[in-house]
């Protein structure tokens, strides 16, 4: 039976250790470079990659590792939710920037620039039975998107009949292809411009 997985939820992670004791400083500086070797390391050699090549390239023992992660899923898991974490401090920087009316078209690059960096990681955890519901992880930013939309269609550079329930549907299809299929970058800019010539308001004759 499939595991669900893995959606952004705001909440803070790594904040307390088990039995909910605090975390040490070196503890949680450990976990996040563990965290960026293991997402590098599994880009450049897939997700079947060692968790010894990951601990070589944080520069840790492989026993902090484990430490950390007990199993190769834990860890995959862990990839995947600093992956959305990292998203969604950049759409909060996008929000944030009010005088940027093309930042939704920005969202949605990252977005699916981030499934298919990360390929590797998702088809890994789908062998485990555990999947990863990119819908449900981008509806969970909806409140930014409902911004980013109004923005760009209040400078008219979306159609004002878009709505954001319909956007976030239709990059969840694109991105989650995108991390389940052999996709090239160029094939990636091909979808984009689709999906962005969709969202432009029409020419008036």
């Amino acid at each position: 039976m499939d595991r669900d997985v893995v959606t952004p939820a705001g909440g803070a992670r790594g904040a307390g250790g088990a039995g909910g004791r605090p975390v040490r400083a070196d503890a949680r500086r450990n976990r996040a470079r563990i965290l960026e070797a293991a997402e590098a390391v599994f880009a450049e050699q897939g997700a079947s990659a060692s968790t010894e090549a990951v601990a070589a390239r944080a520069g840790v023992a492989i026993g902090t590792v484990f430490r950390h992660f007990p199993t190769k899923p834990e860890l995959l898991q862990a990839v995947v939710m600093n992956l959305w974490d990292r998203l969604v401090t950049e759409v909060d920087a996008l929000v944030n920037d009010p005088g940027d009316v093309t930042a939704l078209f920005e969202f949605c690059t990252r977005v699916m620039a981030i499934g298919a960096q990360n390929r590797a990681v998702f088809e890994r955890l789908a062998e485990t039975g555990t999947r990863v519901h990119v819908g449900d992880a981008l509806a969970r930013l909806s409140p930014a998107v409902d911004l980013l939309l109004e923005r760009a269609q209040k400078a008219a550079a979306v159609r004002d009949d878009l709505q954001s329930a319909e956007l976030i549907a239709l990059l969840a299809a694109l991105c989650q292809e995108a991390m389940t299929g052999e996709w090239s970058e160029q094939f990636r800019h091909r979808a984009l411009t689709i999906l962005f010539d969709g969202m432009r308001p029409t020419p008036k004759p």
